[in-house]
């Protein structure tokens, strides 16, 4: 997971952490990720090592974003209720609502923990269905992998709109503020470096990524 502890506060998680897919493979990327993230140098932690298959790429950093988000809205699901926010939002332009196109096919309107769960539950069942994320070294991918793995960025995105524009001082009280940051640093690079989210959907945090597109 994140090399990026979160100080002295043991929090609960939000869920258990997942691991790397794709057996022995999928370890020795996780240990690139480890390893470059420890050098400081994002910008060369999201790039493609030499030689690897970028679908084994994407999906091992999938796992980790994923267990990254998790961890940080773990830290606030006391503060993020359907009292304080009873619609998914990133400011007062954007409401997100939740469908998953087989369960829930016509998007409904929820409380942000709702659409969080729905989404967590989601990935997870991404995630463990091997016939998306093989475990097994040689099992190819399918077809649609990255547009699977497109999916699941944006919508780990729209937890990220959501801390930022509704939970950020709360996150400044926790002295978490260095650790999100760099933690969103590194998923913007990733998800450019990769084409990941259409920029439209960016627009939320628009200006927070601009400075962190510029510095890299």
């Amino acid at each position: 997971m994140s090399l990026f502890g979160l100080g002295s506060r043991n929090q609960r998680t939000f869920r258990p952490k997942k691991n790397a897919p794709s057996g022995s493979k999928g370890a020795h990327l996780q240990k690139h990720i480890v390893a470059t993230l420890g050098s400081g140098n994002l910008k060369e932690a999201v790039r493609l090592p030499t030689g690897e298959d970028p679908h084994e790429w994407l999906a091992v950093n999938t796992v980790d974003f994923f267990n990254q988000v998790n961890l940080l809205y773990g830290t606030l699901t006391e503060f993020c209720t359907p009292v304080t926010c009873p619609t998914m939002t990133a400011g007062p332009k954007y409401e997100y609502r939740w469908a998953d196109g087989v369960q829930i096919k016509k998007p409904i309107e929820v409380s942000a923990p709702k659409y969080v769960d729905y989404l967590m539950d989601w990935i997870e069942t991404q995630l463990d269905d091997e016939s998306i994320f093989p475990q097994k070294l040689g099992v190819p991918f399918p077809q649609n992998f990255r547009e699977v793995v497109k999916t699941i960025f944006k919508r780990l995105f729209r937890v990220y709109a959501h801390i930022y524009h509704s939970h950020f001082q709360k996150i400044v009280t926790l002295k978490e503020e260095a650790h999100l940051n760099t933690c969103f640093k590194h998923f913007i690079l990733f998800t450019w470096e990769f084409r990941l989210i259409d920029k439209a959907e960016l627009a939320p945090l628009h200006e927070l990524i601009e400075s962190i597109l510029l510095q890299y």
